[in-house]
């Protein structure tokens, strides 16, 4: 059973925090070989299992030492069919997976929430293809059928809500709207940024955010912003049009490099997480709606820690 379906705690405004960049982390800090970047499949071995408890059990203390709240983000942004396909997994081993990762994500809300910290558990949905590159644009059509059955799992699996991570064009985002209105389970899209603040598309934030809205009748819970350095992004946050409103959470990357720069690199860019917290803090300032935190490629507990002190003194 769900707990905050019906009623997602990160609406109703405080403080919330997400985990950061767990692949990065798994890979560099951990030692991990994460082929094709899918975390999820650590599920299967004891000590990645337990590597996986560590990290979330890591986040969700900061959370509660500091009495914010905290989503749980499932390690699943590649656990869906055509990525465990190369992987080796049967149908049935994925919508098995993709449900034991939400049962290690309540087990951690279980060890971890308190009255001060409400921790809400979300299904993580990434893109079809890669989360820096569109590549083969699919139609809305096909993009809710391919998602769907990930949806569907999390569903049952009780999942509070669904977050697609790294979405590259608006297409995908309202096919996978869709197929979580279809699934009656709040969803909320995280729009990968360029260095120029566009979506790798080539579209503004700005009409991407709108175009979904309106094609899905404003389904989406509400919007977040990853896989850029907040300096990537500052500049196209500005103003007090509307659909800024619909942004509510940032996972940005601790270096910033460009997408093509982070491929061919070979060693971790962790940036500063200090100066990572204080400008979070500065957007905070701006834009104080927005209001859960967390990390994208390069970023550890360090920087959300840092965003979190940060944001509660400027507050």
């Amino acid at each position: 059973m769900s707990k905050y379906r019906n009623n997602l705690p990160q609406l109703n405004g405080g403080l919330f925090l997400t985990d950061g960049g767990i692949e990065t982390t798994l890979i560099f800090h951990d030692g991990f070989d994460l082929p094709h970047f899918a975390a999820f499949d650590l599920l299967n071995d004891p000590k990645g299992m337990a590597a996986l408890k560590k990290y979330f059990a890591t986040y969700a203390g900061i959370a509660r030492t500091n009495g914010v709240g905290f989503v749980l983000e499932s390690p699943t942004w590649r656990a869906s069919s055509d990525w465990a396909e190369k992987l080796s997994y049967s149908p049935e081993d994925l919508e098995a997976v993709n449900r034991d990762a939400i049962d290690l994500m309540k087990a951690v809300r279980t060890e971890f929430e308190t009255g001060d910290s409400p921790m809400v558990v979300s299904g993580c949905v990434g893109p079809r293809g890669d989360g820096y590159d569109p590549g083969h644009v699919m139609s809305p059509e096909e993009a809710e059928t391919y998602h769907g059955g990930q949806i569907r799992s999390f569903g049952k699996a009780g999942a509070d809500m669904i977050t697609a991570i790294t979405m590259t064009n608006v297409n995908e985002a309202v096919g996978l709207t869709r197929a979580a209105k279809a699934a009656d389970i709040p969803v909320v899209i995280s729009f990968t940024v360029e260095t120029d603040g566009r979506l790798p598309s080539g579209q503004s934030l700005k009409e991407a955010i709108e175009a979904v809205d309106t094609a899905t009748g404003n389904g989406p819970a509400y919007f977040m912003v990853n896989c850029a350095h907040p300096t990537h992004f500052d500049a196209t946050l500005a103003g007090q049009e509307p659909w800024l409103e619909r942004i509510r959470g940032l996972r940005a990357n601790a270096s910033k490099l460009s997408h093509a720069e982070l491929d061919e690199a070979t060693e971790l860019d962790d940036g500063n997480p200090a100066e990572f917290g204080a400008q979070y803090s500065e957007l905070r300032q701006r834009f104080p709606h927005i209001n859960v935190l967390g990390g994208c490629c390069g970023t550890d507990h360090r920087h959300v820690e840092q965003a979190c002190m940060a944001c509660k003194t400027a507050t």
